[in-house]
């Protein structure tokens, strides 16, 4: 009797140190889990919100696009001192929109920072081979990302409307960026070539933390691109 007594008297067992330090361990790596987790629900809606509000905006051919003063080609890369397939299939689309009257000038922006890498020069050369004039080709060599070429579209260039040429995945984002600067815009996406599987899921994973990060731009960090002397564009 003696025995059990004492027995059912003893304190109830607690947590060793190393129990302790599981536990934190464990609800660590459960509350990391779930703010990941919240992170991507969140960029994935952002970008989901973005596309379905633009969507009415973005046009797949160059017959139904309203006509405008000035088109807007983004860049998209060199592949030497050429465009990259993405960038030509742009390019190609803006001088459709041009030939067919949608567009009386075409601003070229990309990247110049570097002497031996020239994305405008690059565009503009192959705009005239598709024999759009050179005196209807202007170029913005300060647009080295998104949010730089539509800030100078509207600071530098003057905009207040104009159609954006790119890829439809590039889209929304692009129209959200141009919205916020004054800019009236609408897009017409250039989806005239066959990419791979691998590379449209890159870019999409790509454009959607980009989607974030225009968020961010316009409504935390508010960053400055390169500037300068107005340059407007004239008829």
């Amino acid at each position: 009797m003696d025995v059990a007594r004492n027995t059912g008297n003893r304190p109830p067992p607690t947590l060793c140190d190393d129990d302790r330090m599981h536990l934190t361990f464990k609800n660590s790596i459960a509350l990391l889990t779930l703010a990941g987790v919240a992170t991507v629900c969140a960029l994935i809606g952002w970008r989901i919100w973005l596309m379905a509000s633009y969507r009415p905006d973005i046009y797949n051919a160059v017959d139904g696009v309203p006509p405008h003063r000035v088109a807007i080609v983004f860049g998209a890369g060199l592949r030497g001192d050429r465009p990259s397939a993405a960038l030509a299939s742009r390019v190609e689309v803006a001088a459709a929109l041009y030939h067919a009257g949608k567009a009386r000038k075409l601003l070229m922006t990309g990247d110049n920072r570097f002497l031996n890498y020239n994305e405008p020069a690059a565009m503009k050369t192959y705009a005239q081979q598709l024999n759009v004039p050179a005196e209807d080709i202007v170029l913005d060599y300060a647009g080295r990302r998104t949010y730089d070429s539509c800030y100078r579209a509207r600071a530098i260039f003057g905009l207040s409307e104009a159609i954006l040429v790119t890829q439809g995945f590039h889209l929304a984002r692009s129209l959200y960026l141009c919205e916020q600067m004054g800019i009236k815009a609408v897009g017409l996406a250039a989806d005239t070539r066959y990419f791979s599987r691998t590379l449209r899921l890159l870019w999409d994973l790509r454009e959607t933390i980009a989607s974030a990060g225009a968020w961010w731009d316009i409504n935390i960090s508010r960053p400055v691109p390169v500037l300068g002397d107005p340059i407007p564009i004239g008829q």
